[in-house]
């Protein structure tokens, strides 16, 4: 399935004309998308959303009692005398054993959602970012059962006057030491990922989820390869896409420049190589050494491949101790001159049509407002376009205070001119929440640095080229063919040939085969493509490096500070074209209901209470020219 949505993702990429349909064609699939349910612990859900919650939940049900049933339905007083075992001895095993069984069917399911570039996902209209809250309750239910399956035989040999079982390793059956370590090492990741942990404590989240490397490979040999495979789909297709991000992270990718706001956020610009394209509202990980070795973090691309073909931007609020130690590094006064950066993605949908609207409305909230200046500016490189009707755009905006007013200048990228925005109908609606009135005080100074490049950094390329759906596709297909093949040829040549004992390879061994056969087929098939791909990269990057430049302004120096005054620049600042609102908030009851148009996409980023409040007024009926986007950007 993977194999053929990656063919078909790539087919509609080659030919969008023939695989995509028009608005009212579109409506049935697009009814899809609207939201079902707003508030709850899995927040926005779409109808495709709630059809696949449904299924699994009766499925989850289903298994856990049947299995429940039919397991204590055959423990029976002889049964347990056989096992030297009282009955609620043998039927606290049975509960045990079916908690384990139904805790690995939702093991089967848990990677799905962080296969950043998954071929499954987009066939059914969801992206990574917006299916990570069901990994997160995916992995609720595999460490309730596992530590409830745990339990249930901890206390059973403890009844039982057999906790020397705690440290047995079987060769042949179950091994208790490796599904301890699994759970230890669940327990230790589960426990660290509660909100009120993972936000006050991120490293220690962080750092303590690379226990899943652990905790997988034990878990394999604790219930053996047989019954792993009922995780092998999942798991191999996360292995693929963590294989790829390894390879694509080890590249150093040139940072040409930043614009520092005084609302303490960063505009960061990196070179790219032009056959790189990316749909708006699409993602990326970044990791800076000097900052943390092991950190990475998802940020919103706020740039346009069709707008900015050799440049690919992010932005970043100052809002943890990671972005503030960026933020320090680049406002210090003595400067920087060049920084290292790798970076995995981008990700995101393999297209989005934003021009099937009359009318686009977007609501943001402080830093929410990113996504928005990637669809923005990729409407102004339409406007270019022959036979393309261009939607009017009305952006909503909540700040805290007028310095994060500044954050509305990055629509416009650091090479654009007033020009650049004359063709689109842009209405800019502003709201500062904390301030009754403007602050004098505040110099509004706009800062750019320019990085002095290095020969070993290069432009961002795609790790698959621009057909990365057919190789993500042939990689999947062809090294799990090498894999069966290798298998079969080991088992037979080398396991089980009839001079052997039948007792030569214990279990542990054979899963320990099984694994590296797994890791050899990806890595040589992945590695292979990669290397190909990148011969054809190099052709588009070294036209880059003759073509990229440091500005003039300052000659003889490659970092320097171009400080601005906005208001002294009337004509490029948006925030002079825009309706700014001192203490209040938008009252979105009263605007989106009054927007004018015959169909109204809207489209919500930022607090969850304000993407609640506009998927309910959708859905409300208030008007029936609104269209909720359900597009989510919070990874």
């Amino acid at each position: 399935m993977a194999a053929l949505s990656s063919l078909y993702l790539h087919l509609g990429k080659k030919f969008p004309n023939n695989f995509t349909q028009s608005s009212r064609g579109n409506s049935y699939l697009s009814a899809w998308k609207l939201p079902v349910l707003v508030r709850g612990p899995l927040g926005i859900v779409s109808g495709t959303e709630l059809v696949f919650i449904v299924m699994f939940v009766a499925l989850f049900i289903w298994c856990l009692a049947t299995y429940l049933r039919v397991g204590l339905s055959e423990v029976t007083k002889q049964l347990a005398a056989e096992y030297g075992a009282t009955v609620w001895e043998a039927k606290l095993e049975s509960v045990g054993l079916r908690l384990g069984l139904v805790g690995n069917m939702a093991l089967a399911y848990l990677f799905f959602p962080v296969t950043r570039a998954s071929s499954l996902l987009p066939l059914v209209g969801l992206t990574s970012e917006g299916s990570v809250k069901y990994h997160t309750w995916l992995g609720h239910i595999v460490m309730t059962l596992f530590t409830a399956h745990g339990a249930c035989y901890i206390v059973l040999w403890a009844a039982m006057g057999e906790s020397s079982n705690m440290l047995k390793w079987s060769k042949t059956e179950i091994a208790n030491v490796a599904g301890e370590i699994t759970l230890l090492s669940g327990l230790a990741m589960w426990t660290t990922s509660f909100p009120k942990i993972r936000r006050k404590m991120f490293e220690l989240f962080f750092y303590t989820h690379y226990l899943y490397i652990l905790f997988l490979v034990f878990y394999v040999f604790h219930v053996g390869i047989s019954y792993a495979s009922i995780i092998l789909p999942g798991f191999y297709l996360f292995l693929i896409d963590r294989f790829l991000r390894f390879l694509q992270s080890r590249q150093r990718v040139r940072l040409l420049s930043s614009r520092l706001l005084p609302c303490e956020t960063v505009e960061l610009n990196f070179s790219k190589n032009p056959r790189l394209s990316y749909a708006p509202t699409s993602i990326m990980f970044i990791n800076i050494p000097s900052i943390s070795k092991l950190q990475w973090h998802p940020f919103t691309l706020t740039s346009s491949s069709n707008l900015e073909p050799e440049k690919i931007s992010i932005v970043i609020k100052n809002e943890g101790s990671w972005s503030q130690k960026l933020y320090q590094t680049l406002s210090a006064p003595s400067g920087v001159n060049h920084l290292d950066v790798s970076i995995e993605g981008p990700y995101g949908p393999p297209s989005i049509d934003i021009v099937r609207h009359d009318t686009l409305v977007m609501v943001s909230g402080g830093s929410g407002i990113t996504p928005f200046i990637s669809i923005i500016r990729e409407l102004i490189s339409m406007t270019t376009m022959k036979d393309v009707k261009i939607p009017q755009v009305l952006l909503i905006s909540a700040f805290k205070n007028s310095t994060d007013l500044t954050m509305l200048d990055l629509i416009l990228p650091i090479t654009g001119t007033p020009s650049d925005i004359s063709g689109l109908e842009l209405q800019i609606e502003a709201y500062i929440t904390r301030e009754n009135q403007p602050n004098p005080d505040n110099k509004n100074l706009l800062r750019t640095i320019w990085f002095k490049p290095n020969t070993s950094d290069a432009p961002l390329s795609a790790i698959l080229g621009p057909n990365s759906w057919l190789w993500l596709g042939a990689i999947i297909s062809s090294s799990f063919v090498i894999f069966l093949i290798l298998l079969c040829l080991i088992t037979h040549y080398y396991i089980n040939p009839n001079d052997l004992p039948t007792d030569k390879y214990n279990s542990s061994l054979r899963t320990l085969i099984n694994i590296l056969l797994i890791c050899i087929s990806i890595t040589t098939v992945a590695s292979g493509a990669v290397l190909w791909n990148k011969k054809q990269n190099d052709m588009g990057v070294a036209q880059i490096q003759n073509t990229d430049s440091i500005p003039t302004t300052s000659p003889g120096l490659w970092c320097y500070n171009a400080d601005r005054e906005l208001e002294s620049l009337p004509s490029q600042s948006l925030v002079q074209g825009s309706n700014v609102h001192f203490g209040s908030r938008p009252d979105l009851k009263k605007l989106l209901p009054e927007c004018q148009g015959t169909s109204i996409g809207v489209l919500v980023s930022g607090p969850a209470n304000l993407r609640h409040e506009v998927a309910t007024i959708c859905r409300s009926g208030l008007a029936d020219n609104l269209h909720f986007e359900s597009i989510s950007f919070s990874w």
